[in-house]
């Protein structure tokens, strides 16, 4: 169906840009801590696995607050607040050395020079390293919390301007900012922080959020009230008749979160996420360690594989096609989604050959990490869509956000393992199959990455085997 106006897309070009800064965010630190942060502050692989899995779990919870929130805010001003106080999280980590000087000194300085100097006449104590770590958590927390509302409104969005079946396709696109994000971390990041310190690639990439909110201050408003949406569009937005329940009062009815875990439906979703998020966190915040402990790269040489690395995912696009594909085959959306989810489940078993063939060229590990990269954001945008085909759209946020906690919480426990190991695996030359060292410290955790999503798809489509969507809830 054609219609006179296409505005939905420019609302999804909206989102797709909001993802595209909450990944440049969250990534300054996996690009700048090996390089430039860790020897200022003599960090450990530890110190790091504990803020990116602190980061996790502050996540995680602020998911359970943020999809709820969301929901009562509603969609323009629960994007606001949340890409607000990510922005301002963001460029805090500007100031923890700032924070960590006048600490350990107890002569507070103010600016990054003198911070620097303070720090280095204190000499690389214990008490540097703890402080500046707890500066840095403190800063994540911030992150975390603000980060925490994007995928809940971007879903709840979605929802709102477009029907099921484009529902996929629209998800993909904006969830392909994630890489996009990612792509361009590696080729500004590590320059700027080079050409004018790490702090002020934390305080540049953090403006960018607050840029975008003067825009959607001015070009979003729901499709019905919206201008620009065309009444032919609007139908289009509507056929599945799918409209919000309302309360004596005309507004959405809330929704119990306790009530949603008596739903297999809801636990479908907490499983999928559960099992595969901390899979692409740890492809985010430690491949360019990877490539820095096992290749010698640092933060510039690893800039083009990275970059390569990213390019790659940009096939997660086929995420939102192939469902559609089904779909107009005949297959309903639900069953769609799991059918393409099981398919995208076996890409990453190609992690599994990253560290034996990586011998031979490091680009044989760069382009796995890229197609299993790819695989997740196909599979995460489908599993966001299921939650638009099983649930009503006052409960996406909300159950959103619980989606969100799991898969936290799966990523607090990959990041921390993973620094722990990393350092036991260095310290005491560990052997596993054929490797020693850090080298058999990823190839275990690739070998758990390998296997996630195929665990996952098993065991959701054991919980629900057929479509049964709720209309109440």
């Amino acid at each position: 169906m054609k219609t006179t106006t296409n505005y939905r897309w420019f609302i999804c070009m909206m989102l797709f840009a909001a993802t595209t800064i909450n990944y440049l965010d969250r990534q300054v630190l996996s690009l700048t801590w090996k390089d430039f942060i860790a020897p200022e502050f003599s960090w450990t692989n530890n110190d790091y696995g504990n803020i990116t899995a602190l980061f996790s779990i502050f996540y995680a919870v602020s998911m359970l607050i943020a999809g709820p929130l969301v929901d009562k805010l509603d969609t323009k001003k629960g994007f606001l607040w949340a890409i607000g106080i990510w922005s301002l999280g963001a460029c805090l980590h500007a100031f923890s050395g700032i924070f960590t000087a006048g600490y350990v000194t107890g002569t507070w300085v103010f600016s990054f020079a003198e911070a620097k100097e303070a720090i280095e006449l204190a000499g690389n104590t214990g008490m540097v390293i703890t402080a500046s770590v707890t500066f840095f958590i403190f800063a994540r927390l911030v992150l975390a919390f603000g980060e925490a509302g994007n995928f809940p409104a971007a879903i709840k969005t979605t929802a709102e301007y477009f029907p099921k079946k484009d529902r996929a396709l629209a998800t993909s696109i904006f969830n392909a900012g994630a890489t996009i994000g990612a792509l361009a971390a590696p080729l500004t990041i590590p320059f700027i922080a080079k050409a004018y310190g790490w702090e002020m690639a934390f305080i540049v990439i953090g403006v960018l959020g607050f840029i975008w909110m003067g825009v959607w201050l001015f070009v979003y408003e729901k499709p019905h009230k919206h201008k620009r949406v065309s009444k032919n569009e609007l139908e289009y937005i509507l056929q599945d008749n799918d409209q919000d329940e309302l309360d004596e009062n005309g507004k959405a009815k809330a929704v119990n979160i306790f009530k949603a875990l008596k739903y297999k439906q809801t636990w479908i979703f907490l499983v999928g996420k559960f099992m595969t998020d901390g899979v692409w966190w740890f492809f985010l915040f430690w491949t360019p360690a990877y490539l820095s402990a096992i290749y010698g790269m640092d933060s510039t040489e690893s800039a083009i594989p990275l970059f390569v690395l990213y390019a790659i995912t940009l096939l997660a696009i086929i995420g939102g096609w192939l469902p559609s594909y089904f779909v107009n085959k005949g297959i309903i959306p639900y069953d769609a989604r799991l059918k393409s989810m099981l398919i995208f489940a076996l890409f990453p078993l190609l992690t599994l050959f990253a560290q034996p063939l990586g011998h031979i060229t490091y680009w044989i590990p760069v382009v796995i990490i890229g197609i299993a990269g790819a695989a997740h954001q196909a599979w995460s945008a489908n599993i966001f869509s299921v939650v638009g085909d099983l649930f009503p759209r006052r409960a996406i946020a909300t159950i959103t956000g619980m989606g969100g906690l799991a898969g936290g919480i799966g990523s607090f426990f990959i990041n921390k393992g993973s620094g722990m190991l990393f350092d036991y695996s260095k310290e005491t030359q560990m052997a596993f199959m054929g490797f020693q060292g850090e080298e058999a410290g990823y190839f275990i955790i690739f070998c758990i990455c390998a296997v996630a999503y195929i665990i996952a798809w098993g065991i959701m489509k054991m919980i629900l085997p057929n479509y049964k969507p709720l209309t109440t809830l």
